[in-house]
């Protein structure tokens, strides 16, 4: 370089400075003329060789210097872009908010928000990276269509021209929909990503407006979102919400976020109605839950299942009660209210399937169950949305042998009778009611039944076979030997069903005077079974034989010989079909027994003690 600033001076009269503001070309046909006139070049005869050599050696330096000067300007502490530097965008095209690259050589190095910027049609971006090669930046919130330049100091370099986009709703699916579902938003320029979702982040978050509430999107694509509609929605409008960060005025990082927001579009939020169960055999209680039903029924609203009318039980503003019918097959359950259809689900008819029982064979009082599948609920024939309100069980039993069983427990997979005491040995039957509706589409027109068979029954009736010891002394164990005893029943008359049904009625419970369904009795005085199985019962001598037993003017003192007996307990439903009759007894008589004056207390106990006196 040393060189080379010295020989412009002496060829051209310029300086570095000025010489670098001609090209090659204009430099050479300036020199010549002012070497010319600056030097003596001898003699005329040499001036022809001596100019030649002049040319010579300035197209040398001029090519020396060109190329040391844009290596010079190049490396200008690698902050300057070349002027001839050719950037592209990437993406061009593109809605607000969206990030967008410039690429391209010899961007240089970031110095600071001030030197460094780039601008939408004059409008400045805030500027996430900045490298050597590429350029990012966030499309501002103002910006328009227009050219996109980069600014390096004062150096300007032309990126391309940015067009400008803006979401726009084309259709939502469905137009009408329950809070709490997805709705499927279609239409275009929504960009690629709903972004972070931080609601506090500096660059703001992406998402939709529905009435009132921001909700954030389960997808998000550039064509189409799904959101889910929450639960607390109104109906309004929905539209698409584009955040956008741009800088402050001095080029740092951010002003406050803004939103482009979309046009908006109708949504329509329907009460959510909830049907309750879905899955039954006919006759089952199905309850719609919501709003809007209306106090009242009116012409023409019913409700179909599989494309059956079911007969309304009751119709309220927040709950309709219906029961699958009789023919009603698997399908749809729609409600139909003024004049428009609405699908709330599928129901699936379920058939009754019964496919066992245990014990197949037992006496009276016996608990039997009854294996199988879909058998619904018991007591569901009601008007009530809720079964136990008013238990009605309406034609849903058990028959045993043709006589109606006591039911204690009905479960969808098993059912759990008492053997009545009229019972007979026979086939097990589970038979379900159903209803159809009226004409007027109220309940009921018409009821039916469908049945299955569990298995057949035998009843057994009890034989004492023999007991021993014929006589004992108190608490001493008597074992009883035969067949068709049966089990020992330890539950008691509180957990019969027709006292379940009076705690839902909330009426005040009575316990009868026989509490056991098994007994042992030594001369009418229950006794403690020690053990009992079906052919041999253990029991052991009671104590208040001996003592006497009795009331004020009629007292036994001496109940030492009497009859030993076992008995079963069980009873029968009434004729209406409620439960149930007093209860009835299955009695067997051993023969007599005797206890005998051994076990008992030593007198001596029963003496006055010294230690006892108030005289020690």
């Amino acid at each position: 370089m040393k060189g080379l600033e010295a020989g412009v001076p002496a060829l051209c009269g310029l300086t570095p400075e000025k010489t670098a503001c001609y090209s090659p070309s204009s430099l050479a046909s300036r020199c010549t003329p002012v070497a010319l006139q600056t030097r003596a070049w001898g003699s005329r005869a040499t001036q022809g060789s001596q100019h030649m050599m002049v040319k010579t050696y300035l197209s040398r330096w001029i090519i020396v210097f060109g190329t040391v000067l844009l290596v010079a300007l190049g490396s200008d502490q690698g902050t300057d872009a070349s002027p001839s530097a050719r950037l592209e965008l990437q993406p061009a095209t593109g809605v607000p908010g969206a990030t967008v690259s410039i690429v391209g050589k010899g961007l240089g190095h970031f110095k600071s928000a001030q030197v460094n910027r780039v601008l939408f049609r004059g409008v400045p971006a805030l500027i996430q990276r900045w490298d050597a090669d590429v350029v990012e930046v966030k499309v501002p919130f103002k910006a328009q269509t227009g050219p996109v330049e980069v600014l390096i100091g004062k150096k300007k370099l032309a990126a391309g021209t940015f067009s400008v986009v803006y979401p726009k709703i084309l259709s939502i699916h469905p137009p009408a929909i329950e809070p709490g579902h997805a709705v499927e938003i279609v239409g275009e320029h929504f960009g690629i990503t709903a972004g972070p979702r931080d609601p506090n982040t500096m660059f703001g978050v992406n998402d939709v407006m529905v009435g009132n509430l921001v909700v954030r999107p389960r997808r998000w694509k550039d064509d189409k979102i799904e959101v889910d509609v929450p639960a607390n929605a109104t109906s309004g409008d929905i539209a698409v919400r584009l955040a956008s960060s741009d800088p402050l005025p001095d080029g740092s990082c951010c002003a406050p976020v803004q939103h482009t927001v979309s046009n908006a579009v109708s949504l329509k939020l329907i009460p959510t109605v909830q049907v309750d169960p879905l899955t039954g055999p006919v006759g089952t209680k199905v309850v719609l839950f919501g709003q809007g039903f209306g106090q009242e029924r009116t012409a023409g609203d019913l409700i179909t299942i599989g494309g059956h009318e079911a007969p309304v039980a009751q119709w309220s503003d927040r709950a309709i009660v219906v029961h699958v019918p009789l023919n009603a097959e698997t399908g749809p359950v729609v409600l139909s209210r003024q004049g428009q259809d609405r699908t709330l689900g599928t129901f699936t008819v379920q058939t009754p399937k019964a496919t066992g029982l245990s014990p197949a064979s037992a006496p009276i009082g016996t608990l039997v169950r009854i294996h199988g599948e879909h058998f619904g609920a018991y007591s569901e024939s009601g008007a009530t949305p809720y079964n136990y309100t008013d238990f009605n069980t309406g034609q849903n039993r058990v028959e045993i042998g043709g006589a109606p069983a006591v039911i204690y427990r009905w479960h969808d997979d098993r059912i759990d009778v008492w053997v009545p005491f009229s019972a007979k040995s026979g086939p097990v039957v589970v038979t379900r009611g159903a209803p159809k509706p009226a004409a007027d589409g109220s309940c009921c027109g018409e009821r039916g039944t469908v049945s299955t068979t569990a298995g057949t029954f035998t009843l057994v009736v009890p034989t004492i076979e023999s007991f021993t010891p014929a006589s004992a002394g108190l608490d001493e164990v008597v074992t009883i030997k035969g067949s068709g005893f049966g089990s020992f029943i330890k539950t008691t008359e509180a957990t019969q069903p027709g006292l379940g049904e009076g705690a839902f009625k909330r009426n005040q419970i009575e316990l009868g005077e026989n509490v056991s369904r098994t007994e042992v009795l030594f001369n009418n005085i229950g006794a403690i079974v020690v053990s009992w199985t079906d052919t041999e019962i253990k029991a052991r001598v009671p104590h208040r034989h001996l003592f006497g037993i009795g009331k004020p003017g009629q007292f036994n003192a001496d109940l030492s010989t009497g009859p030993l007996i076992i008995r079963r307990g069980s009873w029968d439903l009434l004729p209406d079909g409620t439960c149930c009759t007093p209860k009835k007894w299955v009695t067997l008589e051993a023969g007599t027994f005797t206890i005998e004056a051994k076990g008992m207390p030593d007198q001596s106990f029963f003496q006055s003690r010294p230690e006892g006196s108030t005289n020690d």
